[in-house]
């Protein structure tokens, strides 16, 4: 009789036990689905965001680069500079994304290029037509981003010893890869 009132007394333990644990559990399963809700829909407002404004894609790109070079050891202020002013032989205004310092004096510019709205509606096309059609606008896109920094002539920019050449920093290397295999060019 002792043995079972004492089984018992187990079981009961072993239950209660188990139905705190399941209770908790299923609090931090309800916390865990809360938290993804929210990462979802910040998610969803970021790319609403980087896809709908040319300007917050901008801003993004430059975020990327500058922290690129960061973590190669660069020191902003030291080694490179953002968004310096300057003027070409034209005399039109230039807002280079990055210079980076180099020794004697010398400096190297790069623009960084973000172009998400043909290449997210390429990404997410389901025919092959829409597909091509829309890889050929984002090559579109690109190209004629790389003649926009052609035409302004950097390397004429006061105060500037660059050669004639300009980086381009693209942050998304999936959209960087597609353009190049579309168009290797």
């Amino acid at each position: 009789r002792e043995r079972i009132k004492d089984f018992e007394r187990k079981v009961d333990e072993k239950y209660d036990n188990e139905q705190k644990e399941r209770s908790s559990l299923k609090g931090e399963i309800k916390t865990l689905h809360e938290l993804n809700k929210q990462i979802s829909q910040e998610a969803h407002n970021l790319t609403t965001a980087l896809k709908g404004d040319s300007k917050k894609q901008g801003n993004w790109g430059e975020l990327i680069l500058e922290r690129v070079l960061e973590n190669s050891g660069l020191i902003k202020g030291q080694e490179y500079t953002t968004q310096e002013t300057t003027y070409n032989d034209e005399g039109d205004r230039l807002f280079p994304d990055v210079v980076i310092q180099l020794p004697d004096n010398k400096q190297i510019i790069i623009d960084s290029k973000v172009s998400l709205v043909a290449y997210e509606r390429f990404v997410n096309a389901d025919e092959d037509d829409e597909r091509d059609q829309w890889i050929k606008a984002h090559v579109t896109s690109v190209k004629a981003h790389i003649k926009g920094l052609t035409d302004k002539n950097w390397h004429t920019s006061k105060g500037m010893n660059s050669p004639e050449f300009v980086l381009m920093f693209m942050p998304i290397e999936s959209s960087f890869s597609a353009s190049i295999r579309a168009d290797d060019e």
